[in-house]
């Protein structure tokens, strides 16, 4: 890959990586850190990686960024403030966003990942298992329980409401 075909990638892909990995670790800050991590690492291999499969690297690369700041994290205790805000919400939504964000932030890691690069990103089954290092029938069983997880979620509301 030649710098100029880089700088490309970094133009048609940079946005989709932010918008995935932000919604998987919900704080914008963090999200433009492991962004640019993922392009730096892309950038040290940028002679080993072919143009074709540079979205398919970036999103892998940013998948494992992501999950590694997210355990150092947890190691370190810093997460405990961050899921505290996340749980004082109020009963009453009125904004389908908020509810989908809380939806998507009662599933855990996995789940939370294959939704939001199957239904949010548009990856088939294929390159979701390339991404997260799951086989094909993996990825679909997740997508199944992460699915079923959001209606019980989404239909345990309309009760509330």
């Amino acid at each position: 890959m030649t710098p100029a075909e880089y700088n490309a990638c970094v133009d048609q892909h940079a946005d989709a990586l932010f918008r995935f990995v932000v919604k998987n670790i919900k704080d914008r800050d963090a999200a433009r850190d492991v962004v640019q991590d993922t392009f730096e690492k892309m950038w040290l291999k940028v002679d080993k990686v072919e143009v074709t499969k540079a979205k398919s690297y970036l999103f892998t690369t940013g998948y494992h960024t992501m999950i590694d700041k997210i355990r150092k994290e947890q190691r370190s205790g810093l997460l405990e403030d961050h899921h505290e805000e996340l749980v004082k919400t109020e009963n009453h939504y009125s904004d389908i966003k908020k509810v989908l964000d809380k939806a998507l932030g009662t599933l855990n890691e996995i789940q939370r990942s294959v939704i939001m690069l199957r239904d949010y990103e548009g990856y088939s089954y294929e390159e979701i298992g390339e991404i997260t290092g799951l086989n094909e029938s993996q990825v679909k069983v997740y997508i199944y329980r992460a699915r079923l997880a959001l209606k019980n979620y989404l239909g345990s509301l309309e009760q509330l409401v």
